[in-house]
């Protein structure tokens, strides 16, 4: 699977590393639920999508929960994510890159793109990130997953496991963060197209008159048409000898023109 990061998303997804496991360094990708990380085997950034898996069944008896990496993995949300992902498989492994991929798909899935383009509200995109998230809260009152809960609250609180763990203001600075992010990001794109449309300079944009052999060919087909015209006017003795004095003369001046007469280098596309 394939995923471009915008600007605005790994801004995001920064904070809810750090909203879930408490930072959002490297080591944040290696966590797994209650910090009980240090009694695996081998740290889950080495491990493959499938042996992680493998591994979450236990976690929820041992440890109260399944949670991995840096946006806490549900078992039951990875195992979805194979469904769901084309190319997505068991044997990639779990590493940074890997788990940023999984949560842009997250954050797409929960409106990432209607929140920056405008379509849905700052509150109804913090309603649906703390559906995904636990330790993020909903922004105004809503229908929880056990019960009504208040601004600030944990979309899951009343289950006796999550609770919000920042404030509702701090989430909605961060999405007008990233929604400045997003916008900044737009609009730097489309002046890039313009600066290159306006910079590329008239004479580039123009079609040569000729260019090379087709210069040459064009030449000497005028210089026929002429010797040709002369016949046909009895002007001239035109045997062999006359013609090709006639034609020596023709390309003899456009070797002058063309080395002498910057312009006529342009026109004919040889030069600037």
């Amino acid at each position: 699977m394939t995923n471009t990061m915008p600007h605005g998303a790994a801004l995001l997804l920064g904070f809810i590393r750090e909203a879930e496991v408490g930072s959002s360094d490297r080591a944040s990708y290696d966590v797994i639920y209650a910090h009980k990380q240090n009694a695996l085997a081998k740290p889950l950034t080495a491990m493959t999508l499938g042996e992680v898996i493998a591994a979450q069944k236990t976690w929820s008896r041992a440890h109260g929960s399944s949670a991995a990496g840096g946006y806490q993995f549900m078992r039951a949300t990875l195992l979805g994510l194979l469904r769901e992902i084309p190319g997505l498989n068991e044997e990639q492994i779990f590493d940074p890159a890997l788990q940023d991929s999984l949560g842009l798909h997250l954050l797409n899935r929960r409106g990432f793109e209607s929140f920056v383009s405008g379509e849905i509200s700052l509150s109804e995109f913090g309603r649906r990130l703390a559906m995904e998230w636990a330790s993020l809260p909903v922004l105004a009152e809503s229908e929880g997953e056990w019960r009504r809960v208040k601004r600030g609250q944990s979309c899951y609180a009343g289950d006796g496991l999550n609770r919000a763990l920042v404030k509702p203001g701090k989430l909605e600075a961060v999405l007008q963060e990233v929604l400045a992010a997003s916008r900044s990001s737009d609009a730097a794109s489309g002046s890039a197209g313009d600066v290159l449309s306006s910079t590329v300079r008239p004479e580039l944009r123009r079609k040569p008159v000729a260019r090379s052999g087709r210069f040459w060919t064009w030449l000497l087909t005028a210089g026929g048409t002429i010797i040709t015209a002369l016949k046909e006017l009895n002007l001239v003795a035109l045997d062999w000898r006359v013609q090709l004095a006639i034609l020596m003369t023709i390309v003899g001046f456009a070797i002058y023109a063309i080395s002498s007469m910057p312009a006529v280098r342009v026109a004919i596309g040889l030069g600037r």
